[in-house]
């Protein structure tokens, strides 16, 4: 009989962080590996990163977005925008793939490590600038790039199921697809597709889906248990860098292991919460910790966010694939999880307000930002729709980027999230007095 390991609560609260932040340098230096052996790897995107058929070909995953968005992170993405832009690139495009043509131009030197050339790229058609940005790739180093056409929801309201005989459909077309995927990766890597294999890495991400979905539905105990803006960040890139492997099944199975003990417990991220706050956008990287502490400093907390959906490609919804039909399952879980990706940010108005009371939201930060027109584009309306709908949540609307220091102004910043607490602490006031 094995011995069971005792963890203690000191040991247990905030390991997922620590073991996050340890196990995603170490992605980044394993990918250093196949940079100096010049073997290259696969160039994948977050919403619909088709991780599960690369690696039961053994490819390197190499996410593009990640890459860039930790040099502005570690303050080193100036560097990177300047020499996109003397390299011909405009002030006005998406910073992050400005920040990876400067990285190739650099031979994949990066902060975190050497980063591989591609061997391959696979998209999907859940951003616009995913398309160009492959075609970048296509151009410089001549190879295949393959681009999954998913079918999206139509309209608000629209969405459809499995069953319905339009989902059932649109299922079909991605199948087809996918088949046209596994020769085009057996082509490339010189493998045999080995359906088993694939299998495999489909249990993993079962596993990393069940302990993603509990650790967000966790997330509307009282205190909050996590920040959705900092630590969740950690966690995304646990979901894409590690999705269809053990290292990631069991990250988010310890990770809902130490949230649950902190519900249990009423442990929270923060000493005093005051505000539980929804964030609408992508962050502003630029001044990453110092964005955040504008609204913990007043015991603000971003209990959730659109990024966790569309950021870790519909993985928080918890699907969970049938191993006995892998390849039907995959593409019906593709078409689920990318369609709600491309949903939380056209469509995002709809679920902020039905998350509203079971998250004990007070207000919603809006954070439209300069190099991503496809994130921001519509965040207005979505709020005026907010106001209209739920009178009693405060909004803010703060502009910057998730890239560009040069748009970032820290002290206007500052001062509307300010004025954004003081009213939210008139609203209580006004309220008790009532």
């Amino acid at each position: 009989m094995s011995e069971t390991i005792q963890t203690t609560p000191e040991e247990l609260v905030g390991r997922g962080n620590k073991e996050g932040a340890n196990l995603f340098r170490q992605w980044f230096q394993d990918l250093s590996s196949p940079a100096v052996q010049e073997s290259g790897g696969a160039y994948v995107f977050v919403m619909g990163s088709l991780n599960e058929i690369l690696k039961s070909f053994d490819f390197p995953v190499v996410f593009p977005e990640i890459n860039s968005l930790q040099t502005a992170v570690r303050r080193v993405a100036p560097g990177f925008l300047n020499i996109a832009e003397d390299y011909g690139y405009s002030p006005d495009i998406c910073g992050y793939v400005k920040a990876d043509v400067a990285m190739q131009l650099q031979g994949g030197k990066h902060p975190m490590g050497t980063i591989p050339k591609p061997k391959i790229a696979v998209l999907t058609n859940a951003c616009n600038t995913y398309i160009k940005w492959a075609e970048i790739w296509e151009r410089m180093y001549d190879i295949p790039i393959f681009t999954v056409d998913i079918p999206g929801t139509r309209a608000e309201g629209t969405q459809t199921w499995q069953g319905d005989p339009g989902f059932e459909l649109d299922k079909k077309y991605v199948v087809e697809q996918l088949k046209e995927l596994i020769t085009l990766c057996e082509k490339v890597s010189g493998q045999k597709f080995d359906i088993d294999k694939l299998r495999e890495v489909l249990e993993f991400s079962n596993g990393m889906a069940r302990g993603w979905k509990t650790v967000l539905e966790l997330n509307k105990s009282r205190p909050a248990l996590f920040n959705a803006l900092t630590d969740g960040t950690i966690f995304l890139g646990m979901a894409n860098g590690f999705r269809g492997t053990k290292v990631g099944s069991d990250y988010f199975t310890r990770l809902a292991e130490e949230m649950e003990f902190k519900s249990a417990n009423g442990i929270g991220t923060l000493t005093e919460e005051q505000f539980r706050l929804f964030f609408v956008g992508v962050p502003c990287y630029p001044i990453f910790r110092r964005f955040n502490e504008f609204f913990t400093d007043w015991g603000g907390v971003f209990v959730h966010s659109t990024y966790l959906w569309f950021a870790s490609g519909g993985s928080n919804l918890g699907f969970e694939y049938n191993l006995e039909d892998p390849i039907d399952s995959l593409a019906e879980g593709l078409l689920i999880s990318v369609r709600d990706a491309m949903d939380s940010m056209f469509h995002h108005q709809t679920a902020t307000v039905e998350l509203a009371d079971s998250f004990h939201i007070d207000g919603v930060v809006y954070h439209p930002i300069k190099s991503c027109r496809t994130v921001s584009t519509g965040l207005a309306d979505g709020r005026r729709h907010l106001m209209k709908h739920n009178k009693n949540l405060a909004t803010l609307f703060l502009e910057s980027d998730m890239m560009d220091q040069r748009v970032v102004t820290e002290a206007q910043m500052k001062n509307r999230v300010d004025a954004f607490f003081e009213g939210l602490i008139s609203r209580r006031q006004t309220a008790k007095a009532s």
